[in-house]
């Protein structure tokens, strides 16, 4: 391979130099299941479950420019492979949309997204609910994040802020559990209204629906013979 073709090193940010991270669980198999359910082979894999850091001023950049105009109401500031994420508690969600929204020193006009997820070893902090916004206006992209508990799984809705948010908060539901209060209609959009559980959710059982093919039957998955 010449010189020309081998790929420049990124240049990392001020707040992305040393990050530590945050262990939040292990992962045992590929899947992360026991028993039956994981037919990968790698069953004997034990790999941590680890989320970046909190980075530390200066961010570089736009960064502080936005951080600076959400301060006090950010739980903490996340870095990672040049993406910027926002943490929030729950109880200022509202009011940081609002703020990410209108101000005109950030403009985030568009909400394209809301995504779950489930770390069963963050204790207390088990459901997270992550928002992608972007700012036409400054062509920038951050994340927000909140969290919650197992067993108090609500966050305020963000509908009557970004109306995007209607469709996506109900997929959360559906898929994580996640309560999105004040939202107009949280009904179930991909599984049956009567479907038991959530299940993007990491204590899911790892199973399906049995399949009969030409009077053969294959079992789901947990249901499976091991091949550790």
């Amino acid at each position: 391979m010449s010189d020309e073709n081998v790929p420049a090193e990124a240049e990392a940010t001020p707040a992305e130099v040393e990050v530590e991270v945050r262990a939040v669980g292990e992962r045992r198999g590929m899947f992360g299941v026991e028993g039956s359910g994981d037919t990968s082979g790698y069953g004997g894999l034990v790999a941590p479950v680890v989320l970046p850091g909190a980075a530390q001023r200066p961010y570089g950049g736009w960064f502080d420019g936005v951080a600076d105009r959400l301060d006090p109401l950010i739980e903490q500031v996340v870095i990672h492979r040049g993406e910027i994420t926002f943490h929030v508690r729950r109880e200022h969600l509202l009011e940081v949309a609002q703020k990410l929204r209108d101000d005109p020193d950030l403009r985030f006009e568009l909400l394209s997204g809301v995504s779950g997820v489930h770390y069963p070893g963050d204790t207390g902090r088990e459901l997270h609910a992550v928002y992608h916004l972007m700012s036409f206006t400054w062509n920038r992209r951050i994340r927000v994040e909140v969290a919650a508990p197992d067993s108090d799984p609500h966050v305020p809705s963000l509908v009557p802020i970004y109306p995007a948010a209607d469709w996506h908060e109900r997929e959360t539901w559906d898929m994580f559990g996640l309560q999105f209060d004040g939202h107009p209609a949280l009904t179930r959009i991909l599984m049956p209204d009567d479907w038991p559980g959530h299940p993007q959710r990491k204590d899911y059982p790892l199973g399906g629906i049995p399949v009969e093919y030409k009077g053969a039957t294959v079992p789901p998955p947990d249901q499976r013979r091991s091949y550790h």
